[in-house]
């Protein structure tokens, strides 16, 4: 078991549900101090009351003032994990400027902001980790405005790696392929749609939640101390073969 994340304090956005969630109570099951960040008031309650060391902060990520104000009160952050994140996927030509502009104030924008607050408050040893996705790495139809986004949360990390190496702060990212959350259910659940990336995928699946969770934990500990600036693409082996 990994206890060198007992007592550290990790911040995790996007926290009331799927990756971030299933993050937060295995970080909370393994001693470690979470702070729980999401828009929804209620699953962050559910939260709680699953894990009572949990702390929880209700804020719209997309709102840069008052995601400012939300998270000036934490005092320390030994890990940031910004995996707030949305996914419309649409044709290009159907993608409105609504669309452009919430995808990237959330999967980019709000990554940047809150970084940018954390940072000072993250002392020697710290590690950021941005969750990204096997799009930022690969074309697929339809992610075209997704697949941007994560490509330029791919550059923040390779460019604040460089930024941050000094004051011993790494910063690494996750790039998934399809994980089955309820929001990669709901996007892949046609098998008109799923079989054709399943077939290019060598283990012939999608991935669990947990199969993302495990490497977050790793790169946010001392197990991995000397990787920064990675973006370590974890999809079953589909671009050994593409």
């Amino acid at each position: 078991m990994n206890n060198s994340l007992k007592g550290k304090k990790i911040v995790v956005t996007g926290a009331g549900q799927g990756i971030g969630n299933e993050l937060c109570k295995t970080l909370a099951g393994m001693g470690a101090k979470v702070v729980a960040v999401s828009r929804s008031a209620g699953p962050l309650e559910a939260l709680k009351a699953e894990c009572p060391t949990i702390e929880t902060i209700s804020v719209d990520l997309s709102d840069w003032n008052a995601t400012r104000a939300a998270l000036a009160k934490i005092d320390r952050a030994d890990g940031l994990v910004n995996n707030a994140g949305i996914a419309i996927i649409k044709p290009y030509d159907q993608l409105t400027e609504k669309d452009f502009d919430d995808t990237f104030n959330i999967n980019i924008k709000a990554a940047f902001n809150v970084s940018q607050i954390m940072i000072p408050k993250m002392p020697e040893g710290s590690s950021i980790v941005n969750l990204s996705s096997l799009a930022a790495l690969k074309g697929f139809m339809g992610h075209s405005v997704y697949t941007m986004t994560k490509a330029a949360l791919d550059g923040m990390t390779k460019s604040l790696a460089i930024e941050l190496g000094p004051k011993k702060i790494r910063v690494n990212s996750v790039n998934p392929t399809v994980i089955l959350t309820r929001m990669g259910r709901d996007n892949w659940s046609d098998p008109v749609k799923a079989d054709p990336l399943k077939s290019k995928i060598p283990l012939g699946r999608f991935g669990e939640v947990n199969e993302v969770v495990e490497p977050i934990v790793f790169l946010l500990s001392e197990k991995s101390s000397y990787i920064n600036g990675q973006c370590l693409a974890v999809e079953g082996g589909y671009l050994a073969g593409n």
